[in-house]
């Protein structure tokens, strides 16, 4: 989809797009369509209400095919980014492939402009590429968005250096999480990422031999039961001063959870294509980060496996020995994601000694059950990144919420027969699997994402989350990492 900023006059088009606030004043448009909107709103009993719209068709001097008015409630209040995603949610299916948004004259500045193209983009993704019978009617069509603004040059510097970027990475994510199990194996995913070398990204892939030479038995051992290879993926973005300490993310990537010997009930097993949404994060983000040529050094490490049940996987009461030396006693083999973690994030560590270091991970339901599907779970052994990261969720609009760590909760993992267990039971699930994680980080500053409940969603209320895959972070740590890392 092209996307273009343009100064206030008519520009021709197949929709134009127009809000109009409750006072029912109107920006951006001709005196000729303004000279009889109040009788047409008056007619349509249209008061300029929330989300509300009305249409008029072939307005002389407009430019357009179609104008299309819709209520944005109050101006005080006016949010671009949601307007604008609000109307492509609306229209998609609109026959119309070329789009204006008329928002000059508001006093929105460039950056709400830009934000006004990411929403529209991000609520025209769509992921039916296997859908072989969908009537045309059912395919939008729209493939130029024109957005009039105040200061137009500006508003295209703030999208092409920044939320176009970001758009892109989202909507990379939302694809890998999106794609079935069958397209989407460790091996394929890992070359997937290969692909992003052409961004000016380094990329490095360990295999089985490998990590085992290394002694990553956590991870390996979640991949046991698979006939795919398990892959540990290294990605490096090298934009700030040469030498400076990286920032580094960590990505759960489980590209199909079926619970191993621990088997999950079969209703709804279908989703678990979407266990890698952490990791998905994390590539998304490299790549927003290596699109728009990020001032900052960025590691990202993503570990890849299949968790499958079969005479070779791992069973309930193995006690397997991590790249630390920690041993722990898997007593479910369903808690895999932080066993995978558990050797990402020590080699991550000690390979690349990392200034902060944060992982995402699909890793609990405990999580959707404490927080739904409006936050992450944020849990840190650090007050300064868990506040940096509360504040690019409020900004991005990728919201977390920070919960407790502590050694009364530690002390659940505790283990006759190993140093640790996986699970710590039924009480404060959440808490005890980022508890785990923290064992594997060392002193380094660390922030834990849980994003089982916002990475993957079947109901959604947003109109800039279109799919099962929603991309949820690339755009918090896109955010954290410009604000506090980029100099």
């Amino acid at each position: 989809m092209k996307i273009s900023f343009k100064p206030a006059e008519r520009h021709s088009c197949g929709l134009a797009i127009i809000p109009v606030f409750e006072d029912m004043t109107l920006n951006g448009i001709s005196s000729d369509l303004k000279l009889g909107f109040k009788s047409l709103a008056q007619a349509a009993d249209f008061k300029g209400k929330n989300g509300k719209t009305f249409r008029v068709y072939a307005v002389e001097n407009s430019g357009a095919q179609q104008v299309v008015f819709i209520g944005a409630g109050k101006k005080d209040k006016f949010n671009a980014e949601m307007f604008a995603a609000k109307a492509m949610k609306q229209l998609l299916l609109e026959r119309q492939t070329s789009w204006v948004f008329y928002l000059d004259g508001i006093g929105l500045d460039p950056d709400g402009a830009a934000r006004a193209a990411l929403g529209a983009d991000l609520a025209a993704y769509r992921f039916d590429q296997y859908r072989t019978k969908l009537p045309e009617s059912k395919k939008p069509v729209v493939s130029d968005i024109t957005i009039v603004c105040d200061d137009a040059k500006m508003a295209t510097i703030s999208y092409e250096n920044y939320h176009g970027a970001e758009a892109a990475g989202v909507k990379l994510a939302r694809d890998l999480v999106n794609e079935p199990p069958n397209v989407i194996y460790p091996a394929a995913y890992a070359q997937r990422i290969k692909e992003l070398e052409s961004l000016g990204l380094d990329v490095k892939i360990l295999g089985e031999t490998e990590m085992t030479k290394l002694g990553m038995h956590t991870l390996l051992g979640v991949g046991k039961g698979s006939v795919r290879e398990s892959q540990l993926v290294i990605m490096s973005w090298n934009g700030g001063d040469k030498g400076d300490s990286p920032v580094a993310l960590v990505g759960k990537g489980v590209t199909f959870d079926t619970g191993g010997i621990s088997l999950k009930p079969g209703a709804g097993m279908w989703d678990m294509k979407g266990d890698m949404g952490g990791s998905a994060a994390v590539v998304g983000t490299l790549m927003t980060l290596a699109a728009r040529k990020a001032k900052a050094n960025v590691i990202g490490v993503v570990g890849l496996v299949e968790n499958m049940p079969d005479g070779d996987a791992q069973l309930p009461g193995d006690i397997i020995t991590s790249y630390s030396g920690q041993t722990v006693e898997v007593q479910n083999t369903d808690a895999e994601g932080r066993l995978v973690l558990a050797d990402a994030l020590w080699y991550t560590k000690e390979e690349y000694k990392p200034k902060a270091m944060v992982n995402l991970a699909t890793l609990t339901g405990a999580i959707i059950v404490a927080l739904g599907h409006e936050h992450a779970g944020l849990f840190s052994n650090d007050d300064n990144i868990a506040a940096q990261l509360l504040s690019a969720g409020e900004t991005s609009t990728d919201k977390v919420w920070r919960l407790p760590l502590g050694k009364a909760y530690d002390r659940l993992l505790d283990s006759p027969n190993a140093d640790m267990k996986n699970i710590g039971g039924r009480s404060a699930g959440s808490i005890t699997a980022a508890q785990f994680l923290q064992r594997f980080v060392g002193d380094t500053p660390w922030a834990h994402l849980d994003v089982a409940g916002t990475a993957m969603k079947n109901t959604r209320h947003d109109p800039r989350e279109t799919t099962f895959g929603t991309g949820f972070g690339v755009r918090l740590l896109n955010r954290w990492i410009a604000d506090n890392y980029e100099g």
